[in-house]
């Protein structure tokens, strides 16, 4: 146990506290930038299961940020790697690498024997997927999001509100670390909260990192700080996330892609309709319409859209987390 000391000499920790963390069972979704933080932190501190999902590969641009890979890695599989890492810094854990994307199909899978769930894929549809089935079983989510120089970071689900009781609704556009770029110690920063975050709920520290939430902003040097425990679950149906393998024969599919970015469409009868052409389009009565992007966010846009003139049976279909 002498690996541990200097943790275990914490009284909020202790003997009882890291036995706690022995036979905690964690999913961390994403083994990229955030994940090379939080997948070493807490298989250092002697989390006794780590259950890594990520189905990208290691690419030379990731190196600057995802410092868990080497250059030899390049081209394997971003799960295997972060797995073999994890268990060669700590052999007294286990590590499962999970070679795939999460989806409504395989979420609930994933979340078995699960004490708590780490969201660090940075994918809108990612964190609404995580969040409405961590609700469901009222498993504690710690998510984050990082872009250039600023992140957030909270703690949702468990005995407190979901991500939508915070973001019940995105943002107008959409960036990612590919075309606005990102600086690797501000994903650190993040991924470091993430893991104590974490370790402090594993632990039943308080206050609570459930209904905490913590922005960074290293542009401006500014840190915040608020809780959200009291913040109401949006009122209405929620717009919820598909798979390909949930659509149904009498579904009314869109795809909302251009051919340019996807030449094949979701599905060979869906319907190609631009997002600017949304407003004038005529849903079939009596069908539901699930709407098709890569992201989910042009699909959230236009479902909103539908809502506000009186459409009710929709879905989404984020097509990146089924295309890779």
């Amino acid at each position: 146990m002498s690996r541990y000391d200097r943790q275990m000499i914490l009284p909020e920790i202790g003997a009882e506290g890291q036995a706690r963390l022995a036979a905690a069972r964690v999913l961390i979704i994403g083994a990229g930038g955030l994940g090379a933080t939080v997948i070493p932190a807490l298989a250092g501190a002697g989390v006794g299961y780590l259950r890594i999902v990520d189905g990208d590969c290691v690419d030379e641009s990731n190196l600057h940020r995802q410092t868990l890979f080497r250059h030899a890695d390049i081209g394997k599989p971003k799960a295997d790697c972060a797995a073999r890492e994890a268990m060669a810094l700590n052999p007294g854990i286990m590590a499962e690498a999970v070679r795939g994307w999460l989806d409504p199909v395989t979420v609930g899978a994933m979340l078995e024997d699960t004490d708590l769930v780490i969201d660090a894929a940075d994918s809108f549809a990612v964190s609404y997927i995580l969040s409405d089935a961590c609700m469901r079983r009222r498993l504690p989510l710690i998510a984050a999001s990082v872009l250039g120089r600023q992140g957030y970071v909270g703690g949702f689900c468990g005995a407190g509100p979901s991500l939508r009781a915070l973001f019940p609704d995105l943002p107008r556009r959409a960036q990612s670390c590919a075309t606005a770029g990102v600086m690797g110690p501000a994903v650190a920063v993040m991924g470091a909260l993430q893991a104590q975050m974490a370790l402090s709920a594993l632990l039943g520290l308080q206050p609570s990192p459930i209904g905490q939430a913590m922005t960074v902003d290293l542009a401006g040097w500014r840190f915040g700080s608020f809780r959200f425990d009291s913040a109401p679950e949006p009122d209405g149906p929620a717009l919820s996330f598909v798979a390909k393998a949930d659509l149904r024969d009498a579904d009314c599919v869109v795809e909302l892609r251009p051919e340019s970015e996807a030449p094949c469409k979701v599905t060979s009868g869906a319907l190609r309709i631009a997002p600017e052409a949304m407003a004038a389009w005529r849903p079939p009565a009596g069908r539901r319409v699930v709407l098709c992007c890569r992201s989910g966010l042009r699909a959230w846009r236009a479902a909103v859209e539908l809502a506000g003139r009186g459409h009710r049976d929709l879905a989404l279909l984020a097509a990146g987390q089924e295309d890779g």
